[in-house]
């Protein structure tokens, strides 16, 4: 029987089904291959004769099984094959003949005849393959070229003599292994399926297992060999479930024994085994680490090299070879040279470090698939052959034999791996195991000791469930661990000005000031012509809801106004019950109100600025006006949503389960923000579909559906000090929920009872009632948190098949034990970060922000004496907004510092709270200023403090303005300069009177001042500019003003 590993279906019980559409397809790709190629690659062979050898307990490849699984889904273990120009021969048992039947139509399609001769137990075989040969020598009069795996000696007694036969025939033989191997190369749909299979279970079990092994045995200083690992490694590869994977354990294997290598020996062939020596991670250690895995017998590969406590040498070397690495990588695309991926990989050495070229390994991988190496397709100089989308490779790039600076013997020869699965697609590569990173700050691990190293020292891994690097330190090693932090900051700081300069070379960045543009609006036309105007009653105001129109008498006509122009309006009465209306309108061009697209179409117009009207009738101007402030509220309202709406980017339609599978549901949620309205509130279900969420209530208007293309981050976070339940998905584009334009939705449910009744008398600790009662509490509190967390599971299994690997979504949980307090809008909440950006995500509005959008964080009145400071987020946009969290207590400084340090975010220090518009826009109108004076540093505290006095001139811009001003322009220009800002300025623009107009009572005070500044003109001048000087002084908001008094954004 064929052997039934994992490489086909099979349907019931021992029965084999052989899929007939693969078989026709690949069968004639076959046979074009054969006659296209045949004297290229195939040896001129006119028959093709395979034979595969019985099977074997060893892992081995060998090019016959290859062509049963290729073509036929399954290996046949001694069986023989023979191809000739319209026939196809086999020899095989009884049982494998019953399985093969089922192919005869499906070659009968391709004008193939299929012949099967059955060898009966006790015989042989040799009278059926005389049979054969009497057929291939009937094909022609000159004698037949045989092509056969010459390469694969004969296993088994049928294999033996049919060796001994082909080879006594007289017939012409050649080998056919380059050919196969160009069979192989280009791999359709369902084999790139297979691989990619097979290198998500590789990925899966490197971070999933492997890592976290050899994290907890260098944790608890355990003596484990690397046969141990090996020989774990290979059940959890074997088991899928148990490191994450959804595959069934059936159609999986291993490629070959894991390898793990320490202590100075190591071996970078895939043949090497793991030795029975211990595990080796003092300082200076390298450890590596290699797996293959199967699906469908195709083979993926990854290795790792992960470096303990490095030296400066080990260090540098992985850089340069995880340059190499990607160069390689990038190399992969149709078109080129496989020769030139290898001299990418050389390049890149050679450019850094051209002594580390003869370390170098010869070659940068091979073509994997069903073969773990592909013949032909070895990544070497010498090779020639042009790469096609469709091929997979095997990179794999190594430095041999380099040595450390230390002394001991187990550390000072060491080597470096880094291998990946790739796959060559129509516009590039893909990295199939890029799930299993191998970036420096995740492979490298750093390990703190004393020098004189007579404390024993004690672990301390700080946010290890986010951060794959763990962190030791000796018990007063305090010191030492903020001059480590110093030290990365500083080349943070390098790194990050590097990155800054590239990135405003490059992209053009406006003047702005980071405010929106202002909205535009549609041509507002109340009435299309004299005839729908209604017929005037008196010659008095009246408002038309239904055309969102006012009427004003003005000469004797009633003059229609759309409501949209009209800017504000007011009532009054004086002394002599006489009631009067004021009306300003929109006029383009003044200050608040720029041109847009109707003023501009009319550039010659005249406008109306504002109009009065008197009346005897108190009651009709108060409807009056209450009329029209009621229209045009409804009416912007409406042209915002409309203005809203046309600037969402178009989402794709979403696809629901249907009969695919079930959807992955979660009942009885409340969504924030809300769908709005009057009416009463309703729960809803959300669904997860085949690409995205839906969430519904029992209204048919009341449903939001999220596509998973753009969710950017998903968050979940249990209730434990919370009310509240929640998932959180943060969106790339915004979407509309209800007549709300929003980039951030949530779905939460209320563990507990917001509001309590404190009203009722006391009621005792001990009280049985009471305890009951929050034994329920916490009961449904767990059931909430089981229930959410059972969704995100099985979402995230969702999210790991390989149609969304291209999402790279994850649900994310935030990280309480690193959170802080602090004032992100206007009032105090607990913020927390997780593994991909900072979140709040209880009181609304919900701040989220991605720690990669993120260009540096600047602490600000940082000091001894301060109990608090802020925290200003500066953005990579430099023309989005500063994020301010305000009020942060001092006591969550050092955290904040190493939570920001580990995540490789560059901070500063400052003492005094900056004005960050001026500062980005100065930056943003002369970037090449900005790098040649040394970038960011500016805000370095302990170098501008060792800088010299007369440098103040240089920083002008970036000088904090809490000093007193030194000269009477300064006051005239404190708007534009001042670093500081002041809400009170803020306001005071906002209300200006060229925005609001002028009312009956400002005219009144300004007649006053202007006849108080008569009787004062006789003040001296030094007199008037002491009161400037005060009235300046009162009306500014110093540094220290309580956060809630701030801006937020600036």
């Amino acid at each position: 029987m064929p052997e039934q590993r994992p490489n086909g279906n099979a349907s019931g019980g021992s029965a084999y089904t052989i899929n007939l559409n693969t078989f026709s397809g690949r069968l004639q790709a076959l046979y074009e291959h054969w006659r296209e190629n045949k004297e290229t690659y195939w040896g001129s062979s006119d028959v093709l004769a395979v034979a595969t050898p019985p099977l074997s307990d060893d892992l081995r490849y060998l090019k016959s099984s290859a062509l049963n699984i290729w073509l036929l889904g399954y290996e046949f273990p001694e069986t023989i094959m023979v191809f000739r120009e319209k026939h196809i021969h086999f020899i095989c048992s009884q049982k494998k003949a019953e399985v093969l039947r089922v192919i005869k139509k499906a070659a009968a399609l391709e004008d193939i005849e299929v012949d099967i001769r059955v060898k009966l137990k006790n015989d042989d075989g040799s009278s059926q393959m005389e049979l054969v040969f009497q057929e291939i020598r009937s094909d022609s009069t000159d004698t037949p070229t045989v092509g056969h795996i010459a390469r694969e000696a004969p296993e088994g007694k049928l294999l033996e003599i049919w060796s001994d036969k082909l080879k006594g025939s007289g017939l012409k033989l050649i080998d056919i292994s380059n050919g196969l191997s160009q069979l192989f190369a280009v791999k359709d749909k369902n084999e790139i399926l297979c691989i990619k299979k097979a290198a998500y279970l590789t990925a899966s079990a490197m971070k999933n297992f492997v890592v976290p092994k050899v994290e907890k045995v260098i944790d608890e200083e355990r003596k484990v060999t690397h046969a141990t690992l090996m020989e774990e490694t290979e059940r959890a590869i074997q088991d899928p479930l148990k490191i994450g994977a959804k595959l069934k354990a059936d159609n999986v294997d291993i490629c070959y024994p894991p390898i793990f290598q320490s202590g100075g020996k190591f071996d970078l062939r895939p043949s090497a085994v793991s030795s029975d020596d211990d595990l080796y991670y003092d300082s200076a250690s390298v450890i590596i680490c290699a797996i293959g895995s199967r699906y469908n017998s195709y083979c993926s590969n990854v290795a790792r090299t992960y470096l303990i406590d490095s030296d400066t040498v080990q260090s540098r070397a992985y850089e340069v070879l995880l340059k190499a690495h990607e160069a390689a990588i990038l190399a992969l695309k149709p078109g080129n040279r496989v020769s030139a991926v290898y001299e990418a990989a050389v390049a890149a050495v050679d450019k850094d470090t051209p002594e580390l070229a003869p370390k170098l390994t010869k070659s940068a991988g091979t073509g994997i698939g069903l073969e773990f190496r592909e013949s032909g397709l070895s990544l070497n100089a010498k090779n020639d052959r042009v790469l096609k989308a469709g091929m997979v490779f095997n990179v794999s790039l190594g430095f041999q034999n380099l040595e450390s600076n230390t002394s001991s013997s187990k550390s000072h020869n060491f080597s470096l791996l880094l291998a990946d699965t790739v796959i060559v697609m129509d516009n590039g590569r893909e990295v199939a195991t890029s799930a299993c990173s191998k970036s420096i700050k995740d492979i490298a691990y750093s390990f703190k000791e004393d020098e004189e190293e007579i404390p024993k020292v004690k672990r301390e891994s700080i946010a290890k469930d986010v951060f794959s690097k763990a962190t030791l330190r000796s018990d007063n090693g305090e010191i030492s661990k903020e001059e480590l932090r110093k030290q990365h900051q500083a080349e943070l700081a390098r790194q990050k000005n590097e990155e800054t300069a590239r990135r405003l070379a490059g992209v053009g960045y406006g003047a702005g000031d980071g405010r929106a543009a202002v909205k535009t609006t549609s041509d507002l036309i109340a009435y299309k012509s004299v005839n729908e105007l209604p017929l005037p009653r008196d010659m008095m105001i009246q408002v038309d809801q239904r055309n969102e129109a006012i009427l004003l008498p003005i000469y004797g006509s009633m003059v229609p106004f759309h409501v949209a122009t009209v800017k504000t309006v007011s009532s009054q009465q004086d002394t002599n019950r006489n009631c009067y209306v004021r009306i300003i309108f929109n006029v383009p061009g003044t200050p608040f109100t720029p041109h847009d697209a109707n003023s501009l179409k009319n550039q010659g117009a005249i406008y109306l600025k504002e109009v009065s009207f008197r009346s005897k009738d108190p009651r009709h101007i108060s409807e009056v006006v209450q009329l029209i402030k009621t229209l045009r509220r409804n009416v912007m309202a409406r042209e915002s949503e409309r203005a809203e709406r046309a600037t969402l980017v178009t989402q794709e339609k979403l696809v629901l389960a249907g009969n695919k599978f079930k959807p992955i549901r979660l009942h009885d949620l409340w969504i924030r923000p809300g769908f709005g309205g009057r009416a009463r509130k309703l729960s809803g279900s959300l669904e997860a579909h085949m690409n995205g969420f839906r969430y519904s209530t029992s209204k048919a208007d009341q449903r939001v559906d999220i596509m998973y293309g753009n969710i950017k981050h998903a968050l979940f976070q249990p209730a434990e000090k919370e009310m509240i339940t929640l998932v959180h998905f943060h969106l790339h584009h915004h979407i509309m929920v209800g007549n709300k334009k929003t980039k951030d939705v949530q779905f939460y449910v209320e563990v507990m009872e917001m509001v309590q009744n404190i009203g009722a008398g006391k009621r005792s600790a001990y009280d049985p009632d009471e305890i009951e009662e929050e034994q329920r509490e916490r009961d449904r509190k767990n059931k909430m948190n089981m229930e959410f967390q059972n969704f995100v599971n099985r979402v995230n299994d969702l999210w790991g098949q390989p149609q969304f690997k291209g999402h790279e979504l994850e649900f994310d949980q935030p990280l309480r034990e690193l959170g802080f307090y602090g004032v992100p809008y206007k009032a105090s909440a607990f913020i927390v970060p997780t593994s991909s950006c900072l979140v709040e995500l209880v009181e609304t509005p919900f701040l989220v922000i991605s720690l990669s959008d993120i260009e540096i964080v600047n602490l600000e009145r940082v000091g001894l004496a301060q109990k608090n400071f802020d925290m200003a987020i500066v953005f990579k946009d430099f023309k989005r907004d500063v994020m301010r969290i305000d009020s942060i207590p001092s006591s969550s400084l050092d955290g904040i510092k190493e939570w920001l340090d580990t995540t490789d975010i560059k901070y500063y220090e400052s003492r005094l709270n900056l004005n960050w518009r001026p500062i980005l826009k100065t930056i943003t109108d002369d970037p090449q200023q900005f790098i040649e004076e040394g970038g960011w540093e500016f805000l370095n505290l302990e170098a501008t403090d060792s800088d010299s006095d007369n440098s103040a001139e240089s920083d002008q811009g970036y000088e904090p303005s809490d000093a007193e001003p030194k000269s009477e322009s300064e006051d005239d220009d404190s708007d534009s300069d001042a670093l500081v800002e002041s809400e009170d300025e803020e306001d005071s623009e906002q209300d200006s009177e060229e925005e609001k107009g002028k009312t009956w009572e400002e005219l009144e005070r300004e007649a006053s001042n202007a006849d108080r500044e008569k009787v004062n003109e006789s003040d001296s001048e030094d007199e008037r500019r002491r009161r400037k000087m005060k009235a300046f002084g009162k009306s500014r908001a110093g540094p220290s003003s309580a956060a809630s008094k701030r801006s937020k954004f600036r």
